[in-house]
């Protein structure tokens, strides 16, 4: 009969064999501390376990014959308590004891394992209260904006960036960002802002003359023209036809003798010109011109056409007048039902018009390709385990497009680059934003506005009409170690107006 043994921790440590010449039962041998049973006996002892889990003893009181207590199982899949190989009192007592000092010494080795344990915390513990006290984290210099300039960014940590723009009338001289360098230098010295000639480019049209002013320039703009640049009809048109001396533009007074003198007045939107009371008219309020003037509101949000004794406004192509009788709302040609964009591109929707497009991913070079993902997104195909220049590419090129008036007040953020967040990210300084590419990279800077977000930032006005292009970046690192960039290609449709 094989017998299984133990040593009095638990661990099984050999197996030996013993011939049964008389009885059903082997008496188990004890020498240096092991244990062993018969087969039979360990089945019993797993029973055993099995009744202490559930709590369910009766289950297993089968009716023995005499002399007899417990039958075990005899491993040939019939009935667990056939009336062979019964045991009797002694062996189960046995049975117990052994499995008492098996459990017994596992808890020792709990116990002491527990002991290491504490003993171990103790002793880190002490070696970390003898280390100094932290250092600060290390930082750079503060920064300032520059005279006739804008700071953005306020942290001065270690890889932080800040970055620089001009007033309108200024160039910027020097770097337009510095990064915060781990030995607490800046990247680039601080810039300033120079006065430039704004004239010289010639910003006034239709025959506008250019004046420079203390922070911008100014167009004295000719009759007939105004806006900031004199690219709009003034707002004093008349309708087609319309004369000084046309009769619908001037009315006969009501005139009445009271205590013999004679009082003339006239309609609403008249008023009486010349003294003598033959010489006497009423002549047409040009309200268009009376409002139209410098510090006066504005009658319309467009064009101011005079009428006889009122006025009206009208808006331009691609704007319908609201029930106000004054403002202005864009057209959305892209949800007309007729089709304005050829098949193959999408509508965009703009400031009194419309823009069709059509995003193309980058052309594949060598053993790297782009894949469409969705209309506005391309996504880069896995690159080869030993591709370096590969993974530096980016990983996704997105594509938007805003739709701006002139003239818009700055600064205002235009649009957001984020990323969810994720287990095991390091922290604020695992993502870094910027500006890779555009045509127009001296109007905006791109700076995060949170561990998660950065911001493209719109500093200089913009007049219309006119179509900016501007890349930003976001790449991701880990541990200060290059893991991938993100690129949104932004393109931004200017209207000609400033609604």
């Amino acid at each position: 009969m094989a017998l299984q043994c133990w040593a009095g921790d638990g661990s099984q440590v050999r197996q030996g064999y013993a011939e049964v010449t008389h009885g059903p039962q082997v008496a188990p041998p004890k020498a240096r501390g092991l244990l062993c049973s018969p087969p039979s006996l360990l089945l019993f002892m797993s029973w055993l376990l099995k009744v202490i889990e559930t709590g369910k003893l009766g289950v297993f009181l089968p009716k023995c014959d005499a002399g007899c207590c417990f039958k075990s199982h005899s491993g040939g899949g019939g009935d667990p308590f056939s009336p062979q190989n019964c045991f009797n009192k002694q062996q189960l007592l046995t049975a117990i004891r052994q499995l008492q000092q098996v459990l017994k010494g596992q808890e020792a080795r709990f116990a002491e394992g527990i002991r290491n344990m504490k003993s171990r915390l103790a002793a880190l513990h002490n070696s970390v209260n003898r280390v100094g006290p932290d250092a600060p984290p290390v930082s750079c210099p503060a920064l300032n904006a520059p005279p006739d300039g804008i700071k953005f960014g306020s942290k001065y940590l270690v890889d932080h960036e800040v970055h620089f723009t001009c007033n309108p009338g200024f160039r910027l001289v020097g770097p337009s960002s510095v990064v915060c360098l781990p030995n607490g230098t800046w990247t680039g010295e601080q810039p300033h802002c120079r006065d430039i000639s704004e004239c010289s480019s010639q910003p006034c049209q239709n025959g506008g003359t250019c004046v420079e002013g203390v922070t911008q320039y100014k167009c004295v703009c000719p009759p007939g023209r105004t806006g900031s640049r004199c690219q709009h009809q003034a707002q004093t048109a008349a309708p087609d036809g319309s004369v000084a001396g046309d009769p619908a533009f001037s009315r006969a007074p009501r005139c009445a003798q009271v205590e013999r003198t004679q009082h003339c007045s006239c309609e609403a939107g008249f008023h009486l010109s010349g003294s003598a009371a033959g010489d006497s008219v009423c002549q047409d309020v040009n309200e268009c011109e009376l409002y139209g003037q410098e510090g006066r509101p504005r009658l319309c949000m467009h064009t101011c056409i005079n009428t006889p004794g009122s006025y009206r406004c009208a808006c331009p192509s691609g704007y319908r007048t609201l029930a106000d009788g004054k403002s202005c709302e864009d057209v959305d040609e892209c949800v007309s039902p007729q089709l304005v964009c050829p098949q193959g591109t999408m509508c965009i929707n703009t400031g009194g018009g419309f823009q069709c497009v059509s995003p193309e991913c980058p052309e594949g070079s060598g053993n790297v390709s782009y894949v469409k993902t969705s209309p506005f997104q391309c996504e880069r195909n896995p690159c080869p385990m030993d591709s370096r220049p590969c993974r530096h590419l980016p990983k996704t090129i997105s594509f938007h497009y805003l739709s701006l008036p002139s003239n818009l007040k700055t600064p205002i953020t235009l649009f957001r680059m984020a990323t969810a967040s994720a287990p095991g990210r390091p922290g604020p300084n695992s993502l870094r934003f910027g500006i890779v590419g555009g045509n127009s990279r001296g109007h905006f800077v791109m700076q995060r506005s949170d561990r998660q977000t950065g911001e493209l930032i719109l500093v200089q006005t913009l007049e219309g009409p006119q179509t900016l292009e501007v890349d930003v970046d976001m790449s991701e690192y880990l541990d200060r170690s290059f893991q991938a960039n993100h690129v949104s290609k932004v393109t931004i449709f200017v209207s000609p107006y400033d609604f």
